[in-house]
């Protein structure tokens, strides 16, 4: 009997998860507008994104030529900048004014696109100080997709806090303990502190923010 191996489960396992995923593509022209990622259900998980310009139709009404004719203009790091701010959340908004870049072409009009799977998971937010419960149904085991330890959001974990504690939203790192405690697991309590993930932003009341789903574990198969 051949048992499967923790790379062939994760392989599995996403197999599974491609199973309840829709996908879509956000694209803002440049100037102060809005970039807007949401799922109905689930979380989102950026796939791929592009700040600049790689083709000469989008975001063209209006301008020269001289301004969409360069397609050889994006910003390496853009994925990684958006997976930071969205992955794992439900809605993700900010403007390309957020969207605070060096510019990759100067004199060519740009845009921001952003393709980005809705996965179906379950997502909490743990105000700091408090204790994050994930739980799955008997026989179920969790896997984690995102887990993030700061603040992007003004308006989550505010009660009571003045402005000061709340207003910095460019605070976040992964917080891999999550996953280390809780993959694999039925159920798993992890508290929203410091002392647990390391302090981003001091003096900033942060939150813990988790995308989870409950599977069967494919681990448990076994093949003649």
């Amino acid at each position: 009997m051949l048992h499967l191996s923790i790379t062939v489960w994760l392989a599995a396992f996403c197999l599974l998860v491609r199973e309840g995923v829709t996908s879509y593509r956000v694209t803002t022209c440049e100037g102060n507008h809005v970039h807007r990622l949401s799922c109905d259900s689930g979380v989102i998980s950026v796939q791929m994104s592009v700040y600049g310009r790689e083709e000469t139709q989008t975001c063209s009404e209006g301008k020269p030529p001289r301004q969409t004719s360069n397609t050889d203009c994006s910003m390496s790091e853009a994925q990684g900048v958006l997976k930071g701010w969205c992955d794992g959340k439900t809605v993700c908004e900010f403007s390309s004014a957020d969207f605070n870049v060096s510019d990759p072409c100067p004199g060519t009009f740009k845009y921001l696109q952003t393709d980005y799977d809705c996965l179906p998971a379950m997502y909490h937010v743990t105000c700091e100080h408090s204790f994050a419960h994930l739980q799955c149904d008997t026989g179920q085991v969790i896997f984690v997709q995102a887990a993030k330890y700061g603040r992007t959001d003004p308006t989550k974990c505010f009660y009571k806090r003045p402005a000061s504690q709340t207003s910095n939203v460019y605070c976040s790192i992964p917080a891999n303990k999550v996953v280390e405690s809780c993959n694999g697991a039925s159920s798993c309590v992890i508290q929203a502190s410091n002392s647990v993930f390391g302090d981003p932003c001091e003096g900033t009341y942060k939150y813990l923010e988790v995308a989870y789903i409950c599977e069967y574990p494919v681990s448990s198969l076994e093949f003649a």
